[in-house]
């Protein structure tokens, strides 16, 4: 099984010149726990934020998330994997780093992202089979 038969391709994304609130605000309306940040050009890496991630900037701000942009917390480069990789590959990957999330891209344009709930279920399967 590879991981274009079981990505997320909904993925969404917030500018990395958003505010913290503006992050915030984007996960509470689409109900997920992280945003993957987009690219500033051609060449940059995808970023990753995550309600930790949001969570410690509030903490060490004091609260004032209007004057940090997305870009100042998150993590960057996030991750990624190929869509043509085998999955077995990439649960080890998250297992052996502890990722519970990696993008997936295609010559470094954002395709989608599997999470550790996504590769449980066919893992299982095959550790059936």
């Amino acid at each position: 099984m590879l991981v274009k038969d079981i990505m997320q391709t909904d993925v969404v994304t917030i500018s990395p010149l958003s505010t913290i609130r503006d992050a915030m605000r984007a996960m509470r309306k689409q109900s997920v726990k992280f945003l993957v940040v987009e690219k500033q050009e051609a060449h940059d890496a995808y970023g990753l934020i995550t309600y930790t991630t949001i969570l410690r900037t509030i903490l060490a701000e004091e609260g004032d998330i209007d004057l940090v942009n997305v870009y100042d917390v998150c993590t960057k480069p996030a991750i990624s994997v190929n869509p043509e990789l085998d999955v077995k590959h990439v649960a080890q990957l998250m297992l052996n780093q502890k990722f519970r999330r990696v993008l997936v891209l295609n010559q470094n344009e954002l395709q989608g992202i599997l999470t550790r709930t996504d590769i449980v279920a066919p893992i299982l399967e095959m550790a059936e089979g």
